[in-house]
């Protein structure tokens, strides 16, 4: 796939999106954790009683489990095949590529801004990010 680079207003035309796309992620890891703590639980009780039918809710969970993760990987490459760049889900962190000045730069957006307020150098992180 070719680069996409974005303009202020393009990237801009995506925030809302992010936002939902973001929460629905956050929604899923909520329920993976969910999830992850009634197996361990579980497991935890498989080694005082021996298995029996704890095992198949153990699978039965872990099932779900996986269903969630696909979801979720299938909401962050929907994000990826836009050509924006996930840096972090646990913080919904994007940059976009971006041309300044006739270089490359990322415009930044970060989980809880209601729009693109800031920008930096693409050998810099998150705390290299300037005002526009």
């Amino acid at each position: 796939m070719d680069k996409v680079f974005f303009t202020l207003e393009e990237a801009q035309g995506c925030v809302n999106w992010l936002k939902e796309q973001f929460e629905a992620i956050q929604s899923l890891r909520n329920k993976i954790y969910e999830l992850d703590q009634k197996i361990q639980t579980l497991e935890s009780g498989v080694s005082l009683n021996g298995g029996g039918s704890i095992s198949g809710q153990i699978s039965s969970y872990s099932s779900e489990k996986d269903s969630f993760i696909e979801l979720a990987e299938e909401k962050i490459d929907s994000i990826q095949r836009k050509g924006i760049l996930v840096k972090s889900i646990e913080h919904a962190l994007v940059d976009f590529p971006s041309i300044l000045d006739s270089r490359e730069i990322y415009l930044c957006w970060h989980g809880g801004e209601d729009k693109i307020l800031y920008w930096h150098e693409i050998d810099v992180g998150f705390s290299g990010r300037q005002a526009l």
